[in-house]
């Protein structure tokens, strides 16, 4: 068995670039913590994803998600084009290949949003990923920042909120747990910045292969 590589910086160089992958159960404010992450000019490349749901009000193509039609969707997971997808409440999501590859041999550290089955997804192709799980501080919060989303009736909120249920017994398969509370968005922020500077010190680093 080979001894693992030291950390580069140890040798004047620069720390290996890290997968991140930020998930947890529908409406605990992964897109928020991306959006804060980036007003904050945190110097990670952020996956826009593929969807292939219609755009919500103030969504802009190629900057929230890349949206695409069911049918090119169909067609991209047909050619292999994506690294992770999921058909979830009958929408397609997945992440394009083609964006990770070429940020991570830029050098720079790529952070993903998905969903848990996605998660799991990514630790069985790249175990050395960093995953990192946002957590509510209660389901009963939850449910406040599903209802005050107004993006969906009340049987889709109850069904979103019996899926999250399971999707909290993930979190024993994450690195990290972050506590997203209500109206405390830069406390969570800091704390995921806090993780990933964290982990670029190891000393035997992460070395992701896709």
């Amino acid at each position: 068995m080979s001894t693992p590589a030291l950390n580069p910086m140890l040798s004047g160089q620069t720390a290996l670039p890290l997968l991140v992958v930020i998930s947890g159960p529908s409406g605990v404010g992964k897109d928020s913590v991306l959006m804060r992450m980036r007003e904050l000019g945190f110097p990670f490349h952020f996956v826009v994803t593929a969807n292939s749901r219609p755009m919500r009000p103030g969504e802009i193509d190629g900057f929230d998600y890349h949206f695409v039609s069911k049918e090119r969707f169909e067609a991209m997971i047909a050619n292999d084009e994506l690294l992770e997808w999921a058909e979830v409440y009958g929408q397609y999501k997945g992440i394009p290949k083609w964006e990770v590859r070429r940020a991570m041999e830029s050098g720079r550290d790529v952070i993903l949003r998905i969903n848990v089955d996605g998660a799991a997804t990514i630790r069985r192709i790249a175990p050395e990923a960093l995953f990192i799980f946002l957590a509510p501080a209660s389901l009963t919060e939850l449910h406040h920042r599903l209802t005050l989303r107004r993006t969906e009736n009340n049987d889709e909120i109850e069904r979103r909120m019996a899926v999250a249920a399971a999707e909290l017994e993930a979190v024993r398969n994450f690195d990290y747990v972050v506590i997203n509370h209500e109206s405390r968005l830069d406390e969570a922020v800091g704390q995921v910045r806090a993780i990933i500077s964290a982990e670029k010190q190891r000393v035997f680093p992460r070395r992701v292969e896709l």
